[in-house]
């Protein structure tokens, strides 16, 4: 129940987060009553740890710690640390975030403490034979920020997204998704479809109130044009989370041309045995790569012929399917390469593929060897020979797969299916000869799959607008 009027912060300062939703929080009012505590930098040695307190009794076990009782909020101060026993645990910073300008949205108190397990194990024993206090469970901090109002869903995900990222377009896509880059897009969207639901449901409840000429059509075509934004966002080909989980990269070809030895020299390291028996390689062996800021798993793989040993043939098999699912497929052959093993690595060719022919410092490779209207690469893994322009193209293929530019993308599953339904909610709702009633029906949940994306589910400021808008009973 909101008590009070509720306060709402825009700037860039770290706690200082915007409140994204309409929560169940006023000014120093939270949903919690106990106070939470953890280490938020990590485990092990380190110089500087941080443990983070949130909840009512924040300040006051901070002024317990310090002997001090005056704050200035959000000023870092060095404080000694000590136990109830008066003795001395550390000497370090203290901040305290008063509600609601924090990142849980309530009393927040973060310790600036040396990094030494000891040190950190005195100041969590201390904070544990605390009365009110107990340790956070995990994710607890965002959680509270979650339901305090101060992020909405897809923050969450992009913080914990943030936290993952391996590479640098991850990090990018991360950092965008938690700075409200879709909570922006998605919301005008509901926005747009609660003022016209807002309309439809006016000229329902109040027809005597005569509203504008063509308000019924106008709101038919917002529908239309809204629907046409939602699919073209969903037709991305999955590049948001494609770049969540990385691009997969297959080695393909016959025994013996160097796949293993290209997937060390990738690596920089011995992953995969390399020898000159046939067969070596039974099972696919993985290594992940940053190329040119994207994710890329690359995949080693058994060498494809014909054989009578059961286990190289399941490897074979898994290595045909591996090609089949992969992103990008590097076909590999060498000079020496007979024309039914060639052949065979040809026709794993396709528009996702690149061809290459290694040992080229053993001679050179004939025309007929080449791939018409495929990439192909003369590369020697043992001299380096043509790795960096192999490296360039792989990167390059990597980017046109994964790269979105400025403009929000889908990266999760959930994400895509609440849209989905959004849409064909839109859909149902253009229907010809459909009733008012039923088309307002669609409308709402149209709102409702939309709010789910982020975590809201606000029909009710259907009325504020209705009322607001078209100044009903006046």
């Amino acid at each position: 129940m909101v008590v009070g009027k509720q306060a709402t912060y825009r700037n860039n300062s770290r706690h200082d987060t915007p409140d994204r939703q309409s929560p169940d929080v006023t000014l120093g009012v939270s949903l919690f009553r106990d106070t939470v505590f953890a280490v938020s930098s990590g485990q092990g040695r380190s110089g500087v740890a941080v443990v983070r307190l949130s909840g009512p009794r924040s300040r006051g076990v901070l002024a317990a710690l310090s002997g001090e009782t005056e704050f200035l909020p959000r000023v870092a101060t060095l404080r000694n640390f000590c136990s109830a026993s008066g003795d001395l645990l550390d000497r370090g910073l203290a901040i305290w975030f008063p509600a609601p300008r924090s990142f849980t949205g309530e009393d927040v108190v973060e310790l600036h403490l040396h990094g030494g397990r000891a040190v950190v194990a005195a100041i969590c024993g201390e904070l544990s034979g605390q009365h009110g206090l107990r340790a956070a469970e995990p994710g607890e901090f965002t959680r509270r920020a979650f339901d305090n109002g101060k992020l909405d869903l897809t923050a969450v995900e992009g913080l914990s997204d943030l936290i993952s990222a391996d590479t640098q377009a991850q990090r990018r896509q991360a950092l965008h998704q938690l700075g409200g880059g879709l909570y922006r897009l998605y919301e005008s969207w509901r926005q747009r479809l609660i003022a016209v639901l807002a309309k439809v449901e006016a000229d329902i409840e109040f027809p005597e109130e005569g509203l504008p000429d063509g308000t019924a059509h106008s709101a038919l075509s917002e529908l239309a044009t809204l629907q046409s934004e939602m699919r073209a966002h969903l037709r991305d080909s999955g590049r948001g989370e494609r770049l969540r989980h990385g691009l997969l990269a297959a080695i393909v070809g016959p025994p013996n041309v160097g796949k293993s030895s290209l997937l060390n020299l990738f690596s920089k390291r011995d992953v995969a045995i390399v020898s000159p028996h046939p067969g070596t390689t039974r099972d696919a062996i993985e290594v992940q790569l940053e190329l040119v800021g994207f994710p890329v798993t690359i995949a080693d793989t058994a060498g494809l012929r014909e054989t009578t040993d059961d286990v190289e043939i399941e490897g074979v098999r898994r290595s045909r399917q591996l090609a089949a699912d992969a992103d990008i497929k590097i076909v590999m052959i060498d000079v020496q390469s007979s024309l039914a093993s060639r052949n065979e690595a040809v026709a794993l060719g396709d528009r996702d593929a690149v061809f290459v022919i290694n040992k080229v410092d053993l001679g050179r490779p004939a025309e007929n060897t080449k791939l018409i209207g495929t990439p192909t690469f003369e590369i020697s893994v043992k001299s380096g020979f043509g790795i960096d322009e192999l490296l360039t193209a792989l990167g390059r293929m990597a980017e046109e797969k994964l790269a979105s530019g400025s403009e929000p993308v889908i990266t999760r599953i959930r994400h895509r299916q609440a849209l989905e339904d959004t849409a064909i909610c839109l859909e149902r709702s253009l229907e010809s000869n459909k009733s008012q009633e039923l088309v307002a029906e669609d409308i709402r949940l149209a709102v409702r799959s939309l709010g789910r994306v982020m975590g809201q589910v606000d029909v009710e400021k259907v009325l504020d607008v209705l009322f607001r808008e078209f100044c009903i009973g006046k």
